[in-house]
């Protein structure tokens, strides 16, 4: 199962703009890019859509590979998204949290891992499920 641990909350005074080129980069020989400078990026903006609302978690385990979710990957959750049929979502079960994707149908509603190895996790009558969030971004190291 892919556990997610870390929360932060997202700090709204931590702007940082970063340069923007309009450029295409090519997968070749680098060549100098200055003179096509776009102006700067602020990652906030382009990350968080709902700063009250947002925060992060890591991910831990290989259950979500397939969906480019890998260990030590840090995820953008969002409180105020509706947890729909698809999304991916942080959810607590039975204590622990988790990262999978959301499906609902009319006869159940189960959280399923984008990896053959795992086991979707059914919700039971008597286990314990909590959304908490919706995964908008992640944030993977090359």
């Amino acid at each position: 199962m892919t556990h997610v641990g870390v929360v932060m909350k997202f700090a709204e005074s931590c702007e940082s703009h970063l340069p923007l080129y309009s450029c295409t980069v090519q997968a070749g020989f680098p060549s100098p890019a200055d003179d096509y400078m776009e102006g700067k990026l602020d990652l906030n903006e382009h990350l968080v859509k709902h700063p009250a609302a947002t925060f992060f978690v890591r991910a831990a385990g290989y259950s979500m590979i397939k969906a480019g979710i890998h260990p030590g990957d840090i995820l953008v959750v969002d409180r105020s998204i509706e947890a729909k049929h698809g999304k991916i979502v942080i959810a607590v079960v039975d204590g622990q949290l988790t990262v999978k994707r959301l499906h609902k149908s009319v006869q159940e509603t189960y959280l399923m891992p984008e990896n053959e190895e795992f086991e979707p996790i059914r919700f039971e009558e008597d286990s314990e499920v909590v959304i908490w969030g919706v995964v908008t971004n992640v944030l993977h190291k090359v």
